[in-house]
């Protein structure tokens, strides 16, 4: 199960080019349900996403690099570049409810965030994945996130990748 929420963002961080990053290129075969194929640095992987927007099934299955090209050629619309960093996100803050334990101290996550080429450029966003719903739901995003857009259709890849 993927549990995920999205954000724009108000700026860059400090120090970007210090973390790690992830080359991405991925393609769509089917938006309904999600079906990708996606290179990810020197990995293929073939995905496929059941329905939902913050929280849905998720399988990926490996591929071979010839396999993948020759899917991502049957693909529908525009193909997805984009660099993702991967940030960490030390002591996350949450909504606190009574009588209901918070996270432990040394309790981490990471910002996965992705800058994109053209045609998508200047697009810049935020996703940090989730254990569980409850955690999606009371986390309270960092001060350079912007909008949340978990729910708004035309912030999802699969979206962007039909409509101009």
């Amino acid at each position: 199960m993927e549990i995920e929420r999205k954000f724009t963002i108000r700026e860059l961080p400090a120090g970007l080019e210090e973390y790690p990053f992830h080359h991405i290129e991925q393609a769509y075969l089917n938006v309904s349900p999600v079906v990708r194929v996606r290179k990810e640095d020197d990995e293929y992987y073939l995905t496929y996403k059941g329905d939902g927007m913050m929280a849905r099934e998720e399988y990926n299955l490996p591929l071979n690099r010839d396999a993948y090209y020759h899917l991502r050629d049957k693909s529908d619309g525009r193909i997805i570049s984009k660099k993702r960093y991967l940030i960490p996100l030390p002591n996350p803050v949450f909504r606190e409810k009574e009588g209901v334990p918070g996270p432990p101290s040394d309790y981490s996550l990471t910002i996965e965030l992705d800058i994109f080429d053209p045609p998508f450029a200047p697009l810049v966003m935020a996703e940090v994945e989730f254990g569980s719903r409850k955690a999606a739901e009371n986390f309270i995003p960092p001060d350079w996130f912007k909008e949340d857009v978990t729910y708004l259709q035309e912030y999802h890849n699969s979206y962007m990748a039909l409509h101009p």
